[in-house]
């Protein structure tokens, strides 16, 4: 065990090294990533279709590539299962890139089921949590809780909702981020290499 340690105190060395040596590029994209959230907060909808949009490429891309892995190891076992979820990749793609704005509200639908299902673990969680006396469940009751009301608010909106609930949830989450790498290029600065 004490074998490891100076392999440790090495490796932090060097990320600390790493981080202080690079902190301009941390910030500059801290700061874009904020900049972007802050746009995609003030119009959500473009925000929604570009996520749509980047979505079915990525689907399109990897069908596509998994259709050719599928044909050149066709004599591999679940041949017909990988070729089967490729050619699911590149159907939800060619639909995301056809028809993003309906795109857009499947999107929403699974954005919905995902807060709704999320919420009921995590009330689950916290109230496993509370018979065992683990302290602090509040804070996961309460998440559950927020993950309810948003799936509720998504829902109860739809269709209309679609056009902006992932864009806005994008860009909280690009300012989030955004923030958090400007602190730690702030923080990587001013630490001694």
């Amino acid at each position: 065990m004490s074998t490891n340690q100076p392999d440790i105190a090495k490796f932090q060395r060097a990320v600390a090294n790493a981080l202080h040596t690079h902190w301009k590029l941390y910030l500059a994209e801290g700061i874009v990533l904020l900049a972007l959230g802050f746009i995609a907060i003030v119009i959500p909808p473009i925000a929604t279709l570009a996520v749509t949009i980047l979505l079915g490429w990525l689907f399109l891309l990897s069908g596509v590539v998994g259709l050719a892995t599928s044909f050149m190891m066709r004599q591999a076992p679940g041949f017909w299962w990988a070729l089967l979820s490729a050619a699911l990749g590149v159907l939800v793609g060619a639909s995301l890139l056809a028809m993003p704005l309906s795109g857009a509200l499947s999107l929403t639908v699974v954005l919905v089921a995902f807060f709704m299902i999320e919420g009921v673990v995590s009330i689950m969680f916290a109230l496993d949590h509370k018979r065992e006396l683990s302290g602090r469940w509040g804070w996961m009751l309460a998440s559950g809780v927020v993950d309810l009301a948003l799936g509720g608010m998504i829902l109860a909106g739809l269709p209309s909702t679609a056009a902006w609930a992932i864009g806005l949830l994008v860009g909280i989450n690009m300012i989030f981020g955004g923030s958090a790498l400007i602190g730690m290029a702030l923080h990587a600065r001013d630490a001694a290499p």
